[in-house]
């Protein structure tokens, strides 16, 4: 499929995206899910950016603002209202994210006394952690594109919001951890264990804040940075889930993208980072899962990988023109050149879930949303990725 068809059929996705969750039908009432919203910010910058076309500008920042409306605030059917940060009107106008994000599931939140459920807590609202870096990079990226700082201040408000009540020492040993799901108001934790990658995400999301940030002293950065690198500490990123490998693989070039860009010292987090990709594609290859029906299969999961090898195509021109700054050189040439020829493995996920017949099966309808948008990333991903556009790349 040539670059043209590409963004013509993510312009598509967006656009009946848009219609179908309220974003552009003032008929149909809003409907917002933080992370689907996140990558949907994104793609919205970067068919801006291809098209020249300032609708695809207004629809990013209107997504914005309905996100911190909808999500920034307490559910319809809460018997609280208001701000999440508990901020009067006029305040909480200018500080959105001072409380946190939402999830936007459909269920609400288990409450104090009720007993966990683990099937049932994925369908319930509270805060995810992955969810709201993932807006914050969606924040950072409309804030450069905008050269507008409120964007940014608002990303590092969420940080100063929810680090302090995602993280904490545990009693055994005193050891930093965090919790991987919180109530909406940050109160309790709903998940207490700790999401494999989220002390990654956390700490390269706040580095990313840091670089982008205009001001020489950001405390309520630097605290969460310094606390993120304890966590991160002798941690093994290993997995072969699809969707947490291409989170992987993701931040892999973002790492590259510190180390190059801002002369961040990050050689021994990135070549750990590195073994634990090429480990686990080969895990993720064994499985043969890519030849199951799609009634089988979780889009957004597939499509996840594939994003993430999309990052590694970056990483390697990255690699090209800054060969020096990545140590051990040979090692981590040895590593990438392990990564190349998993492309196809991304070719074969985008046509699989590109064929309209494979997007009638349920697990598509189920979650069209999300695997909607992550498919139109795919397509156009550069400003996910951060990175310029790259002819005959996108």
């Amino acid at each position: 499929m040539g670059p043209n068809c590409r963004l013509d059929v993510a312009v598509k996705l967006m656009d009946e995206f848009s219609v179908r969750t309220g974003l552009t039908d003032t008929a149909t009432k809003p409907r917002r899910y933080l992370w689907t919203d996140a990558f949907a910010v994104c793609n919205f910058l970067e068919l801006y950016r291809r098209t020249g076309d300032s609708r695809f500008r207004q629809l990013a920042l209107r997504l914005v603002d309905q996100v911190h409306h909808i999500l920034g605030r307490h559910r319809g059917d809460d018997s609280r209202s208001g701000w999440l940060s508990g901020l009067n009107e006029a305040e909480g106008e200018k500080h959105p994210t001072a409380g946190g994000l939402r999830i936007g599931k459909e269920m609400p939140e288990r409450r104090p006394e009720a007993p966990y459920s683990p099937e049932l807590e994925w369908e319930k609202d509270g805060q995810y952690f992955h969810y709201l870096t993932k807006w914050m990079h969606a924040l950072n990226q409309v804030s450069q594109e905008e050269s507008d700082p409120l964007y940014h201040r608002w990303a590092v408000e969420l940080v100063a919001g929810i680090h302090p009540r995602f993280t904490y020492s545990s009693p055994a040993d005193g050891t930093r951890r965090m919790f991987w799901k919180m109530s909406i108001d940050l109160s309790r934790p709903q998940v207490p264990s700790m999401g494999m990658h989220d002390p990654l995400d956390g700490f390269l999301t706040y580095l990313e804040l840091r670089a982008g940030s205009k001001q020489d002293r950001m405390p309520e950065l630097n605290f969460a940075i310094t606390d993120m690198t304890e966590m991160c500490r002798g941690r093994d990123w290993s997995t072969d889930d699809p969707l947490g490998l291409g989170g992987l693989l993701c931040d892999l070039l973002r790492t590259g993208q510190l180390m190059v860009r801002h002369g961040l010292k990050l050689d021994d987090l990135f070549m750990d980072m590195l073994n634990a990709s090429t480990s686990g594609l080969k895990k993720f290859m064994v499985g043969h899962t890519l030849e199951y029906p799609p009634e089988y299969r979780l889009a957004f999961r597939e499509l996840g990988l594939a994003i993430g090898l999309h990052a590694v195509d970056r990483l390697l021109v990255l690699k090209k023109g800054n060969p020096r700054l990545f140590e051990p050189p040979e090692k981590v040439e040895t590593e990438l050149n392990g990564l190349m020829p998993h492309s196809k493995l991304r070719e074969k996920i985008e046509l699989f879930w590109l064929k309209e017949e494979n997007r009638e099966a349920v697990t598509w309808l189920e979650n069209e949303d999300i695997n909607s948008v992550m498919l139109a990333t795919n397509l156009v991903p550069d400003a996910f990725l951060a990175t310029e556009i790259v002819t005959g790349k996108a």
